[in-house]
Order: C-alpha cells, then structure tokens, then sequence
C-alpha cells in the first residue's frame, strides 16, 4: 500500500479505535477492539493480537486469525525480542530471525510492538503477521505504537462501590 494512503488509513483507525475505547476502561476488552479492527481494516494483516506477561511467560491474550501459540517460549522469537529490547521490531522475512516461532507456518513476515501499563511496566506486545513479505515498515511502527497507547489510556473509572 503506497506511504501516504497507508498513513490516512491508520490515522482514521486511530480515531475509529479512540473513540470506541473512551467507552470501556478494561485493557482486555481495548485490545480485544484494537485486535479486531485493525486486522478487518488493514491490508496485509494475517494475524493479529496481543501476547501478555503471566508470570515470567508469554500468553495469547485477545486476538483475530489463525489458531495462536498459547504460550512463547521464554526469550525465543519475535515477540520475546520485543520484550527483552523494550522496542518495536519490524522481521521483513521470519523464515530469516533466529529464533522465530511459527505458530502458523504461512506467515512471512512481522511487527511486534510493546505494551505498556500506566506505570510505564512492559505487560505484553500487540503482535501482527502477514502472510506476505516486507509487509511492514516504519509508518507501521509509528502507528502501532500509538494504537497501543490507548490500550491503558482510559483509567478505571471509580463507580463508588
């Protein structure tokens, strides 16, 4: 998809997505929507979702596509990468990381974004595949990392009970 459409089409998402969590205030039920409109809405995306820290492992949380890995070997793949880098990391071709889970041996290529709690604590990574090659770059990366963002945006709200 060409730079500047790519960018338009995430910016929309974006709002689409903001507006949609101002109404919840649990991270589950945000990446649940956050997994489900982007992997309906952007080209490309195989599967898409969320891996979350439980007790020093790396657990399937919400996600859209083929059947997950339930857990992620510790400090093994793409998503562990993530995690143990504190960064975002774009794979072109996963057949070519060391390492790389293959929960689904159709998928080429990766992104994989941390998440960050309120405090600022690493508690997973939005994960997406594409079952094609290069599929994604820095606009990508700008735009994911916003996306999650909003993951923990919406406080709790106090109900007085």
């Amino acid at each position: 998809m060409e730079q500047s459409k790519k960018s338009g089409r995430y910016e929309r998402l974006y709002q689409q997505i903001k507006d949609l969590l101002v109404k919840s205030n649990n991270p589950i039920s945000a990446m649940a929507t956050i997994s489900a409109v982007l992997h309906h809405k952007m080209d490309g995306f195989f599967w898409t979702g969320f891996y979350l820290l439980q007790d020093d492992k790396l657990q399937v949380g919400p996600y859209q596509g083929s059947l997950a890995c339930i857990n992620l070997a510790k400090d093994t793949g793409v998503c562990w990468a993530g995690i143990n880098r504190r960064e975002t990391i774009i794979v072109p071709d996963v057949h070519a990381f060391p390492g790389h889970i293959a929960c689904d041996g159709r998928s080429q290529s990766e992104i994989v974004v941390p998440l960050y709690n309120i405090q600022g604590e690493i508690t997973g990574v939005l994960d997406v595949d594409s079952d094609s090659l290069a599929t994604f770059d820095e606009t990508d990366a700008y735009w994911l990392e916003k996306i999650v963002e909003l993951v923990y945006q919406f406080p709790p709200v106090d109900n007085g009970a």
